[in-house]
Parts: C-alpha cells; structure tokens; sequence
C-alpha cells in the first residue's frame, strides 16, 4: 500500500467542501487497475455531486474523468496491461486523484497522439456531445437545432461536430466574447442572452417556424423560453441543471405548445454497455484526429486548487474545458 494524494468531501456545500488529503493506495484487485493520472476533467456534474444535488455516499472522493498510465492490472483484466495509456469520464467517482485503483471495464485505450490534458478535456464533454448529436435524436445535413451555453465544454465540441454533420447551430452565451468564441467553433449564430431575447430571436432566425431541437444544460433559467423556440413536434433535450431543477413539466402544456417531446438522457446510461462506450470513444477519437473537432481548454488548475476551478466554473466566469493537473 502507498500514499497519494486527492480531493475528497466530508459534507456538501461550497467550493471550501473541497479538502486536499492524503489517501491510501492500494494493489488492484480482480477487474481492477491502478491508473496514474496525467490531467483530470472538471464537469458540472462534479458541482451537483458536491452540492448534494446528486447525493454521494460520504465521505467520497470527487470527480468522474481523467486519463493516465495504467500502474498495475488485477486477475482477470485482459484487455489493459501496465504502460497503457488510458481515459475515461464514467465513474465511479474519485477522478480528483494523483493516482487511483477503478474498474478496469469502464477505461478506454487512448490512442498516441491524443495528450492527456486533451483527453481529460474531452471525454465526458465529447461522448456527452457525440450521444446528443447522434443519439438522442440523429442530426442529419440542414437540421436545426439551439444549443444552450455554446462556449462551455460540451458546447464548443458540440459547436464543431454539427459543422462536420452540415446542422445548423443556434448557440447561447453570456457575453459578446463568449458568442464570438462560439461562431469560431461551428456555430451558424449565436444569441447574447444578456441583450437580446431569446425566444424571438429565435423565430427571426428560423423564418418563425423554431428549431426542431434544443439542447439545454441549464435548467431551471432556461426551460421554459427553451420550450417557446421548438417547433411543433420538436425534442426538448434536457441535460443539466447549471441554473437548477427544471420545474414540473404538465404534458398538456407540450400538447398545447405543438405536441412536443422531452427527454431528459444521461451519459451514463449511454455508456452502461461496454460496446457501446467502445464505439461512441472511437468516433470521438477519430473526429478529433481528423481535426474536426478541436476541444478548447480555457483554464488549468493545479488539482490542490480545485475549490478555484469550482468557483470559476459556477460563476460562468470559464469558456471551453477545465483541466486539473495532479
């Protein structure tokens, strides 16, 4: 057994939850691996998880992505040996580590020429892109859809894919330099939702017929102006919660909106399926070697400082990914 070093939680709360401590690292056991990091991926679902709005069994470790060097290989894990280079944004929590023993089923093999800052930026915002744009509802050429905080993580890298599929994206931001950022990945427009209404200009954009999808990850501020810009028979793609829950949704006000969808899918269940993960990374890895997609880290962050990443994250205050460094 050895020492290492990680962010763990004791309660919910703030950003100051966030404590550096000294842990205990074990050998791998069956199905398992040690993996020492080489870049961790901050993500919101890390803020609910620290909040409590996504309950962890405390006292828990933090954090769900990152990519390293395999250390050591339990019994029975075939398909990874020590030296490999590995990523991976599925849990289970416990990201927020110099080093860690994790299941060995749900690591991916990172090709060569993908950095390990770039893969610790991409994986949980580049899958969460890729089973938005070609699973939840498969974009085709021409398609037109909004896309609610176009210069996060998830939405820079979602920025450039539509571009490679020919859709057309309406992004939103908080800034003019957020927008601008926005149209320089990808994004056909993109609306400063601090000056300009959204759901109007919307229906400018789209010669008043409204988009056939919207993907929102901000909750609660957003739902119902979002539910305003479909059009009739259009998805309403509910994957996050940056502003809050979303309120009770009454399905004859869908009826009474243009007999609209909702869905409300998570990465995890995507991913749950081993083959599946397999397929959906090897998509992502070959957009971003073909340099379709290009993931934007905005902030780096030593991983003892990892209460600033936070703050900086739930202030709106970042633009692209967030990168700890053990």
């Amino acid at each position: 057994m050895t020492m290492t070093h990680a962010i763990r939680i004791e309660r919910t709360g703030g950003p100051e939850v966030l404590q550096w401590q000294d842990v205990n690292l074990s050998d791998p056991g069956p199905g398992e691996v040690r993996v020492r990091h080489g870049a961790i991926g901050v993500n919101f679902i890390d803020v609910y998880h620290r909040t409590g709005l996504y309950p962890l069994q405390l006292p828990a470790g933090i954090g769900l992505e990152a990519a390293g060097t395999v250390e050591a290989v339990g019994d029975g894990v075939d398909h990874l040996k020590p030296g490999d280079r590995v990523a991976y944004c599925n849990g289970p929590t416990g990201a927020y580590a110099q080093a860690r023993v994790m299941p060995a089923r749900v690591l991916v093999k990172l090709p060569d020429d993908i950095a390990f800052d770039t893969a610790a930026a991409m994986m949980l915002k580049g899958l969460t892109a890729q089973f938005l744009l070609r699973r939840t509802r498969k974009l085709q050429a021409g398609d037109v859809a909004l896309f609610h905080a176009a210069a996060g993580g998830v939405g820079l890298i979602a920025g450039q894919w539509a571009r490679a599929l020919g859709v057309k994206l309406i992004g939103t931001a908080g800034s003019d330099e957020k927008c601008q950022l926005a149209l320089k990945n990808g994004y056909a427009h993109c609306i400063n939702y601090r000056t300009e209404d959204l759901v109007s200009r919307v229906k400018e954009l789209t010669d008043d017929k409204g988009v056939a999808v919207v993907y929102d990850s901000v909750g609660r501020d957003t739902w119902e102006r979002s539910l305003a810009c479909l059009q009739p028979f259009g998805l309403m793609v509910s994957f996050g919660n940056a502003s809050g829950p979303v309120p009770p949704v009454t399905l004859t006000d869908l009826a009474a909106k243009g007999s609209l969808y909702v869905t409300r899918p998570t990465l995890m269940t995507h991913i749950a399926d081993r083959a599946t993960l397999e397929q959906m990374a090897q998509e992502l890895f070959d957009m971003v070697r073909s340099g379709q997609v290009k993931p934007l880290i905005g902030q780096r962050f030593a991983l003892r400082d990892a209460a600033q990443a936070h703050a900086a994250l739930e202030a709106r205050a970042t633009t692209g990914s967030i990168v700890l460094l053990p």
